[in-house]
Protein backbone atom coordinates (compact mmCIF):
# COMPACT_ATOMS: atom_id res chain seq x y z
CA UNK A 1 0.00 0.00 0.00
CA UNK A 2 1.38 3.89 -0.99
CA UNK A 3 1.80 6.14 1.63
CA UNK A 4 -0.32 9.47 1.28
CA UNK A 5 1.59 12.37 0.03
CA UNK A 6 1.04 15.84 1.38
CA UNK A 7 2.86 17.60 -1.63
CA UNK A 8 1.34 20.85 -3.54
CA UNK A 9 2.87 21.92 -7.00
CA UNK A 10 1.90 24.85 -8.60
CA UNK A 11 3.59 27.10 -11.61
CA UNK A 12 3.89 30.63 -11.83
CA UNK A 13 5.94 31.79 -15.08
CA UNK A 14 9.19 30.26 -14.79
CA UNK A 15 9.52 28.89 -11.23
CA UNK A 16 7.81 25.59 -10.41
CA UNK A 17 6.95 25.62 -6.78
CA UNK A 18 6.59 22.17 -4.36
CA UNK A 19 4.93 22.71 -1.06
CA UNK A 20 4.89 20.28 1.51
CA UNK A 21 2.09 20.30 3.63
CA UNK A 22 1.30 17.57 6.39
CA UNK A 23 1.26 19.08 9.88
CA UNK A 24 0.14 15.96 11.24
CA UNK A 25 3.43 13.94 10.66
CA UNK A 26 5.24 17.69 10.43
CA UNK A 27 6.15 16.94 7.05
CA UNK A 28 7.81 14.04 7.59
CA UNK A 29 9.52 12.36 4.04
CA UNK A 30 7.30 9.12 3.30
CA UNK A 31 8.31 7.28 -0.28
CA UNK A 32 5.22 9.11 -1.13
CA UNK A 33 6.62 12.47 -0.61
CA UNK A 34 9.36 11.77 -1.95
CA UNK A 35 8.25 10.21 -5.09
CA UNK A 36 5.88 13.50 -5.30
CA UNK A 37 8.91 15.92 -4.80
CA UNK A 38 11.11 13.64 -7.73
CA UNK A 39 7.62 13.79 -10.17
CA UNK A 40 7.77 16.89 -10.04
CA UNK A 41 11.67 18.27 -10.59
CA UNK A 42 10.88 15.62 -13.28
CA UNK A 43 8.06 17.56 -14.92
CA UNK A 44 10.03 20.46 -14.33
CA UNK A 45 13.37 19.32 -15.80
CA UNK A 46 11.67 18.39 -19.00
CA UNK A 47 9.56 21.61 -19.13
CA UNK A 48 10.51 24.31 -21.72
CA UNK A 49 9.16 26.69 -19.74
CA UNK A 50 10.25 26.13 -15.95
CA UNK A 51 13.77 27.18 -15.42
CA UNK A 52 14.01 27.54 -11.31
CA UNK A 53 12.49 25.11 -8.45
CA UNK A 54 11.21 26.11 -5.17
CA UNK A 55 10.96 23.42 -2.58
CA UNK A 56 9.06 25.07 0.74
CA UNK A 57 7.91 23.61 4.17
CA UNK A 58 5.10 25.65 6.37
CA UNK A 59 6.36 28.66 8.62
CA UNK A 60 6.89 26.10 11.43
CA UNK A 61 8.86 23.14 9.98
CA UNK A 62 10.26 22.47 6.89
CA UNK A 63 10.43 18.93 7.35
CA UNK A 64 11.23 16.98 10.27
CA UNK A 65 12.68 14.05 8.81
CA UNK A 66 12.06 10.39 7.74
CA UNK A 67 8.79 8.75 8.22
CA UNK A 68 10.01 6.79 11.18
CA UNK A 69 6.92 3.98 10.75
CA UNK A 70 8.25 3.21 7.19
CA UNK A 71 11.74 2.90 8.00
CA UNK A 72 10.79 0.43 10.71
CA UNK A 73 9.82 -1.98 8.33
CA UNK A 74 12.77 -1.86 6.16
CA UNK A 75 15.62 -4.24 5.72
CA UNK A 76 18.97 -3.97 5.00
CA UNK A 77 18.59 -4.95 1.45
CA UNK A 78 15.50 -2.57 1.13
CA UNK A 79 16.97 0.59 2.16
CA UNK A 80 20.61 0.02 0.34
CA UNK A 81 18.62 -1.52 -2.78
CA UNK A 82 14.84 0.04 -2.91
CA UNK A 83 12.63 2.59 -4.17
CA UNK A 84 14.25 4.95 -1.55
CA UNK A 85 17.61 5.53 -2.35
CA UNK A 86 16.86 5.79 -5.70
CA UNK A 87 14.19 8.16 -4.88
CA UNK A 88 16.89 10.38 -3.17
CA UNK A 89 19.13 10.02 -6.01
CA UNK A 90 16.65 11.28 -8.37
CA UNK A 91 15.86 14.33 -6.52
CA UNK A 92 19.91 15.24 -6.36
CA UNK A 93 19.77 14.44 -9.88
CA UNK A 94 18.02 17.40 -11.05
CA UNK A 95 19.40 19.20 -14.01
CA UNK A 96 17.51 23.35 -13.12
CA UNK A 97 18.09 25.17 -10.23
CA UNK A 98 16.69 24.27 -6.62
CA UNK A 99 16.32 26.53 -3.48
CA UNK A 100 14.97 25.45 -0.85
CA UNK A 101 12.65 27.98 1.30
CA UNK A 102 13.27 27.18 4.92
CA UNK A 103 11.60 28.18 8.02
CA UNK A 104 11.48 26.21 11.72
CA UNK A 105 12.65 22.75 11.90
CA UNK A 106 15.03 21.20 9.33
CA UNK A 107 16.03 18.30 10.60
CA UNK A 108 17.46 14.72 9.52
CA UNK A 109 16.06 13.89 5.91
CA UNK A 110 14.59 17.27 6.04
CA UNK A 111 17.89 18.88 6.37
CA UNK A 112 18.99 16.31 3.61
CA UNK A 113 16.99 17.68 0.87
CA UNK A 114 17.72 21.25 2.07
CA UNK A 115 21.33 20.25 2.00
CA UNK A 116 20.61 18.93 -1.98
CA UNK A 117 19.29 22.21 -3.05
CA UNK A 118 21.48 24.76 -4.53
CA UNK A 119 20.52 27.48 -2.51
CA UNK A 120 18.92 27.35 1.09
CA UNK A 121 16.73 30.75 1.93
CA UNK A 122 16.29 31.20 5.71
CA UNK A 123 13.91 32.40 8.18
CA UNK A 124 15.48 34.05 11.09
CA UNK A 125 13.31 31.06 12.98
CA UNK A 126 14.87 28.25 10.87
CA UNK A 127 17.07 25.67 12.78
CA UNK A 128 19.05 22.47 11.08
CA UNK A 129 20.44 19.24 12.42
CA UNK A 130 21.21 15.35 12.10
CA UNK A 131 19.98 13.96 15.21
CA UNK A 132 19.77 10.47 13.43
CA UNK A 133 22.09 9.25 16.81
CA UNK A 134 19.95 9.57 18.91
CA UNK A 135 17.79 6.44 17.24
CA UNK A 136 20.84 4.19 16.76
CA UNK A 137 21.23 5.69 12.98
CA UNK A 138 23.20 7.72 11.20
CA UNK A 139 22.35 10.82 8.30
CA UNK A 140 21.88 8.14 5.56
CA UNK A 141 20.88 10.50 2.19
CA UNK A 142 24.04 12.30 2.33
CA UNK A 143 23.81 14.32 5.35
CA UNK A 144 27.60 13.75 6.62
CA UNK A 145 29.01 14.34 3.17
CA UNK A 146 26.66 17.24 2.60
CA UNK A 147 27.06 18.85 5.82
CA UNK A 148 31.03 18.66 6.26
CA UNK A 149 31.36 20.20 2.86
CA UNK A 150 29.39 23.15 3.83
CA UNK A 151 30.58 24.06 7.16
CA UNK A 152 33.49 21.98 7.91
CA UNK A 153 34.43 18.59 9.37
CA UNK A 154 34.51 20.28 13.09
CA UNK A 155 30.57 21.60 13.29
CA UNK A 156 29.73 19.04 11.25
CA UNK A 157 31.15 16.67 13.76
CA UNK A 158 29.21 18.49 16.61
CA UNK A 159 25.88 18.33 14.76
CA UNK A 160 25.78 14.32 13.68
CA UNK A 161 27.45 13.33 17.12
CA UNK A 162 25.94 15.10 19.73
CA UNK A 163 22.36 16.38 17.85
CA UNK A 164 22.94 19.89 18.43
CA UNK A 165 20.98 22.33 16.04
CA UNK A 166 22.53 24.91 14.03
CA UNK A 167 20.08 28.46 14.31
CA UNK A 168 19.53 30.26 10.56
CA UNK A 169 22.38 32.35 11.78
CA UNK A 170 25.29 30.03 12.60
CA UNK A 171 23.94 28.22 9.33
CA UNK A 172 24.76 31.53 7.20
CA UNK A 173 28.37 31.94 8.70
CA UNK A 174 29.05 28.38 8.44
CA UNK A 175 27.68 27.98 4.79
CA UNK A 176 25.00 26.33 4.52
CA UNK A 177 22.18 28.81 4.01
CA UNK A 178 22.74 31.65 1.70
CA UNK A 179 20.62 34.04 3.05
CA UNK A 180 18.51 34.83 5.96
CA UNK A 181 15.31 36.85 5.81
CA UNK A 182 13.72 38.26 9.08
CA UNK A 183 10.11 38.24 9.29
CA UNK A 184 7.29 36.58 7.45
CA UNK A 185 9.02 37.13 4.20
CA UNK A 186 11.07 33.96 3.81
CA UNK A 187 9.14 32.05 1.28
CA UNK A 188 8.86 35.16 -1.29
CA UNK A 189 12.01 36.01 -0.76
CA UNK A 190 13.11 32.66 -2.20
CA UNK A 191 10.72 32.86 -4.79
CA UNK A 192 12.14 35.67 -5.72
CA UNK A 193 15.12 34.42 -6.18
CA UNK A 194 14.17 31.55 -7.71
CA UNK A 195 12.41 33.66 -10.17
CA UNK A 196 15.78 35.92 -10.83
CA UNK A 197 17.98 32.77 -11.53
CA UNK A 198 14.75 32.05 -13.81
CA UNK A 199 14.88 34.92 -15.54
CA UNK A 200 18.44 34.21 -17.02
CA UNK A 201 20.07 31.73 -19.46
CA UNK A 202 18.44 28.01 -18.56
CA UNK A 203 21.41 27.09 -20.86
CA UNK A 204 23.85 28.74 -18.85
CA UNK A 205 21.98 28.51 -15.42
CA UNK A 206 22.33 24.22 -15.63
CA UNK A 207 26.01 24.14 -16.92
CA UNK A 208 26.80 26.61 -14.14
CA UNK A 209 25.25 24.55 -11.47
CA UNK A 210 27.03 21.74 -12.76
CA UNK A 211 30.12 22.91 -12.87
CA UNK A 212 30.15 24.51 -9.33
CA UNK A 213 28.73 20.96 -8.03
CA UNK A 214 31.79 19.76 -9.70
CA UNK A 215 34.12 21.54 -7.74
CA UNK A 216 33.10 19.67 -5.28
CA UNK A 217 33.29 16.21 -6.48
CA UNK A 218 36.69 16.27 -8.75
CA UNK A 219 40.46 17.15 -8.34
CA UNK A 220 40.99 21.18 -9.20
CA UNK A 221 42.11 20.18 -12.66
CA UNK A 222 39.08 17.79 -13.57
CA UNK A 223 37.27 20.92 -12.59
CA UNK A 224 38.84 23.36 -14.41
CA UNK A 225 38.41 21.03 -17.65
CA UNK A 226 34.58 21.27 -16.32
CA UNK A 227 34.53 24.71 -16.79
CA UNK A 228 35.88 24.76 -20.34
CA UNK A 229 33.44 22.69 -21.55
CA UNK A 230 30.68 24.27 -19.95
CA UNK A 231 31.75 27.74 -21.05
CA UNK A 232 31.83 26.62 -24.65
CA UNK A 233 28.70 24.97 -24.83
CA UNK A 234 27.23 27.78 -23.38
CA UNK A 235 28.89 30.35 -25.95
CA UNK A 236 27.73 28.33 -28.68
CA UNK A 237 23.84 28.35 -27.55
CA UNK A 238 21.59 30.97 -28.80
CA UNK A 239 20.60 32.64 -25.66
CA UNK A 240 24.45 33.68 -25.14
CA UNK A 241 24.34 34.96 -28.48
CA UNK A 242 21.08 36.61 -28.09
CA UNK A 243 22.30 38.12 -24.67
CA UNK A 244 26.13 39.45 -25.94
CA UNK A 245 24.10 40.79 -28.87
CA UNK A 246 21.84 42.47 -26.66
CA UNK A 247 24.44 43.67 -24.20
CA UNK A 248 26.47 45.32 -27.31
CA UNK A 249 23.98 46.96 -28.58
CA UNK A 250 22.60 49.03 -25.52
CA UNK A 251 26.39 49.87 -24.86
CA UNK A 252 26.36 50.97 -28.55
CA UNK A 253 23.72 52.76 -27.80
CA UNK A 254 24.98 54.61 -24.48
CA UNK A 255 28.27 55.62 -26.47
CA UNK A 256 26.33 57.90 -28.93
CA UNK A 257 24.03 59.39 -26.57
Amino acid sequence: MSEPACVSVEIAGAVGTIRLDDPDTRNALTNGTLRDIAAALASFDASAEVCAAVIAGSDRVFASGSDLNALAQLDTIDYYFGERARLWDDIRSARLPVIAAVSGFCLGAGCELALMSDIVVASESAQFGLPETKLGLIPGAGGTQRLARAIGKAKTMDVVLSGRLLSAQEALAGGLVARVVGGERWFDEAREVAAEVASRSSVATRLAKNAVNTAFEAPLEVGLEAERKSFAIALGSEQARQGIAEFLARRSERRRS
